[in-house]
């Protein structure tokens, strides 16, 4: 057991049950009153935030949270495949912890994941990847940057929005937070 001393950005803490890691912490000592320190926490499977208040010098739980790189290799059907980069071992990983970040991912990717006692929590990928469009409906001449836009299969079979102009084999700059195009990236 830890006392509130021990807080910092990026710690992890269990709370009945769950993780949840420390977004930011603010240490405070009124003038009348015990000191106490103010916690923004997020929770680490679901994302879902929330302030929470401790006394100081109250006992709290830390977990171990080892992030590691990993290499995403294939899917299997049951989950997607990961080899450590250090040791080569493998891990796979169920689709639910994957969740979104499988419309992103392309074979011998790099990610980041998240352990807890050899458990994967979850998965962090680069800001943006760069994907191919394997689908789209042509362009038309006339058709602009600024015009709008019209929806484009990406090759991990995501769709996302894209401008007039683009057409299918261009390779473009995707955001993994969002699912946003970014712009259009030249060989």
């Amino acid at each position: 057991m830890a006392s509130t001393a021990d807080i910092k950005n990026g710690v992890v803490l269990s709370i009945d049950g769950q993780l949840w890691s420390v977004i930011e912490f603010q240490h405070v000592k009124p003038g009348k009153g015990g000191a106490f320190v103010r916690t923004k926490l997020k929770n680490v499977v679901s994302g879902k935030t929330v302030d929470r208040t401790y006394n100081a010098g109250a006992k709290i739980e830390i977990e171990n949270v080892d992030r590691r790189d990993f290499t995403y290799l294939y899917n299997d059907g049951d989950g997607f495949v990961f080899m450590d980069a250090t040791d080569y071992d493998q891990i796979t990983v169920s689709s639910t912890v994957v969740g979104d970040a499988a419309n992103f991912m392309l074979e011998n990717q790099a990610v980041t994941i998240a352990l807890n006692n050899g458990n994967p929590l979850y998965i962090e990928l680069p800001a943006s990847v760069v994907l191919e469009i394997t689908y789209t409906e042509p362009g038309l001449q006339g058709d602009r940057s600024t015009g709008g836009t019209k929806p484009a299969t990406v090759e991990t079979g995501y769709e996302i929005q894209v401008p007039l102009f683009l057409e299918s084999g261009t390779k473009v700059k995707v955001d993994t937070r969002t699912g946003d195009y970014l712009g259009r990236v030249n060989d």
